[in-house]
C-alpha cells in the first residue's frame, strides 16, 4: 500500500481515512489515479480536471472511494461488484458490512494496480465479478443454517459474522489456523475467481498442472478428505498452509492470496523508507523497487524476507503473535513464482493498450 496525503493541508492520511484530522476536510479515494482527494465539507469533489462524487455507499458509512461524475454511476469501482449486501435497518448488521467492505478496497486496490479483469456482472453476464455478503439464516425451529464463505463461478459469497473480530478469531482457533483475517478471505475467494480467468480462460491448465497439480480431481470428495483426514504429516515441506493441501485449487487461491500479501506489504515497507540490517556482516536491506510492477520473484522474496523476521520481531515486542506466521519453502517459491508470471504477464499486455496513470511496465 503507497502512503497517502491530505492535498489541503499535506498531513499523512491514510487509505481508510474519511476526514483529515488536521484540517477537516473530507477526503475520497479516487480508484483511476490511486490518489485520496481532499475537499472543504460540503464541496464538490475535484481533482483539478474531473468532478467525481461520493460513492452512494459512504451515507452508511461504508466507503470512502469516490465516482467520476460523468460515469453516470452512483457507486464506486469496489461497491459496484456488490450483489447482496447486509439488511441496512440492522445496526450490527451494517457494522459488519462496514468491515467486510474495507476489506475488499485493500483487495481491489491490488486489482486495480495489476489491471486485472473485474467486469461486473451487468457488464460481463458470464464471468462477471460479484459478492454476497450474507447472514446464517436463522429458522422457525430453532435451527441455523449456516452461510458458508466460498466461491462459484465469479460469484463470492462472505458471512458476515467473519467481520465480527471475536468471531473470527474465535473460528480460527477452532480450526487450528495461524492466520485469519479478512483481508485475507477476500485475497483467497478472489483467487478462484482469477483461476478461472488467467488459467482456465488463457489454456494454461498444462501449465498450472505441472506445479499445482491435476484440479480435475474430484473436489468435493478432496475436501471431505482433509476435513476428516487433515493435511499430511509433511504439509509444510511444500504448500504455504494445511489447508492448500486440499485440493489444486485451494492450493493456487492460497498462494495468489499470500502473492497479493506480499507484494502490497512490500509497497507498504518500500512507502515508509523501512530498511532492516542483518547481523554481523550480512549487510542491509531494504526495498527500492515497486513490488507491483518491478523485480522478478526472485527480487520479492529476496527483500520479503528480512521485512518478515523484522515485524514478527516488532510484533513479540508488544507481546503479540508473529505478523507473519509462515514459513516459504521451494515448492512454495515455484508456485508464487507462477502466479507472479501470470500477473505480470496480464499486466504488461494490458498496459500496452491501456493507459493507466497508476503503473510502469517492470521488468
Amino acid at each position: 500500500m503507497k502512503r497517502f496525503s491530505c492535498r489541503n493541508c499535506g498531513n499523512e492520511v491514510h487509505f481508510e481515512s474519511t476526514q483529515c484530522v488536521r484540517c477537516g476536510n473530507a477526503l475520497g479515494f479516487d480508484a483511476v489515479t490511486g490518489n485520496m482527494l481532499s475537499t472543504p465539507q460540503g464541496s464538490p469533489w475535484s481533482n483539478g480536471q474531473t468532478t467525481y462524487n461520493a460513492c452512494a455507499n459512504a451515507a452508511h458509512l461504508a466507503c470512502n472511494w469516490l465516482v467520476p461524475a460523468s460515469s453516470g454511476n452512483t457507486l464506486c469501482q469496489a461497491c459496484s461488484h456488490n450483489r447482496t449486501i447486509p439488511d441496512l435497518s440492522d445496526p450490527e448488521a451494517v457494522e459488519l458490512w462496514r468491515n467486510l467492505e474495507q476489506a475488499k478496497r485493500y483487495l481491489f486496490y491490488s486489482i486495480i494496480r495489476w489491471n486485472l479483469p473485474q467486469p461486473t456482472v451487468a457488464e460481463d453476464p458470464d464471468r462477471g465479478l460479484a459478492f454476497d455478503f450474507l447472514a446464517d439464516q436463522q429458522n422457525g425451529d430453532g435451527t441455523v443454517t449456516p452461510v458458508l464463505t466460498g466461491h462459484a463461478d465469479g460469484l463470492v459469497t462472505i458471512n458476515i459474522a467473519e467481520g465480527d473480530d471475536a468471531e473470527r478469531e474465535r473460528r480460527r482457533t477452532e480450526m487450528g489456523e495461524p492466520y485469519r483475517t479478512l483481508v485475507g478471505h477476500f485475497r483467497h475467494e478472489v483467487g478462484h475467481y482469477y483461476w478461472d480467468r488467467l488459467v482456465r480462460d488463457a489454456g494454461k491448465e498444462d501449465a498450472y498442472r505441472a506445479v499445482f497439480g491435476d484440479e480435475r480431481a474430484d473436489y468435493a470428495a478432496a475436501l471431505q478428505n482433509h476435513y476428516a483426514s487433515g493435511p499430511p504429516v509433511d504439509w509444510a515441506n511444500a504448500y504455504i498452509s494445511s489447508y492448500a493441501t486440499a485440493h489444486p485449487w485451494e492450493d493456487w487461491a492460497e498462494t495468489f492470496a499470500h502473492y497479493i500479501h506480499i507484494v502490497d506489504a512490500l509497497e507498504t515497507a518500500a512507502a515508509f523508507g523501512l530498511r532492516t540490517t542483518g547481523l554481523g556482516n550480512n549487510g542491509s536491506h531494504h526495498v527500492d523497487f515497486d513490488p507491483y510492477t518491478q523485480g522478478a520473484i526472485s527480487d520479492l522474496l529476496h527483500a520479503w524476507v528480512p521485512v518478515t523476521v523484522a515485524m514478527n520481531a516488532i510484533n513479540r515486542s508488544m507481546g503479540q503473535p508473529d505478523l507473519y506466521p509462515f514459513v516459504l519453502n521451494k515448492p512454495v517459491e515455484e508456485k508464487l513464482g507462477f502466479v507472479h508470471d501470470l500477473i505480470r504477464s496480464h499486466a504488461r499486455t494490458t498496459a500496452i493498450t491501456q493507459k493507466r496513470p497508476w503503473w510502469r511496465i517492470g521488468r
